[in-house]
């Protein structure tokens, strides 16, 4: 029996950043989606080049490629008492898909972090990153200690493309259409939990806490 974690939200409702706090709380892997395609597109699995191929040309990753990359990375013994999984699944297929990974003895909960639109665009406008390792800064909130270097390797803070407002409306629309019939799926199953993303993250783990009680 494993302990499974979905974490839903529109981007920007800090699902990334309540994973990697809710995964070293509670001792538990975190699957991130978008890392999970990276990592297979750098070292060249044969998944992560059919997934270039989409990429290149601009188009979605089939469901059916992401869904293996999930698939072959539970199957992984770390993965064997329980995970999180940020950013999957995206779209009712491939919730139907997990259903083939997920046993009947799991127990499943969904966290749905909630927040307007004018909340998102201003907390991803503000959003900055680290070309080099990856980390996550936001010039209210979070920002790095000298401006446009990163605290943890000394890389240049860019803001990413795809964090401009525009791109972020057009992301949010495209989020409600593709992701928001998820919300209706788990809620049928009773395992969804409605968390407030428009606060601070320790307001939303302790949201979290209440409802598994660590």
């Amino acid at each position: 029996m494993k302990s499974i974690i979905i974490l839903l939200g529109p981007p920007g409702a800090g699902k990334g950043t309540v994973g990697a706090e809710l995964s070293g709380i509670l001792d538990m892997p975190l699957i991130s989606s978008g890392d999970l395609l990276r990592e297979n597109v750098k070292n060249e699995t044969p998944l992560g080049e059919k997934a270039q191929k989409y990429m290149d040309a601009g188009e979605l990753v089939p469901d059916s490629i992401v869904i293996k990359m999930v698939e072959g990375k539970v199957a992984e013994d770390k993965y064997s008492k329980g995970f999180i999984l940020d950013g999957f699944p995206r779209t009712l297929a491939q919730a139907g898909m997990l259903e083939g990974i997920i046993s009947g003895n799991d127990i499943l909960r969904v966290f749905y972090l909630k927040a307007g639109d004018d909340f998102l665009v201003s907390r991803l406008s503000n959003r900055r990153v680290c070309e080099k390792c990856g980390k996550i800064y936001h010039l209210v909130n979070l920002p790095s200690r000298v401006e446009g270097v990163c605290d943890a390797c000394g890389g240049k803070i860019v803001q990413r493309q795809d964090d401009s407002e525009d791109v972020i409306r057009k992301r949010l629309n495209v989020y409600k259409v593709l992701t928001a019939p998820l919300l209706e799926y788990y809620r049928k199953k009773g395992v969804l939990h409605v968390i407030a993303g428009d606060t601070n993250v320790e307001h939303m783990l302790d949201s979290i806490r209440k409802i598994i009680k660590w």
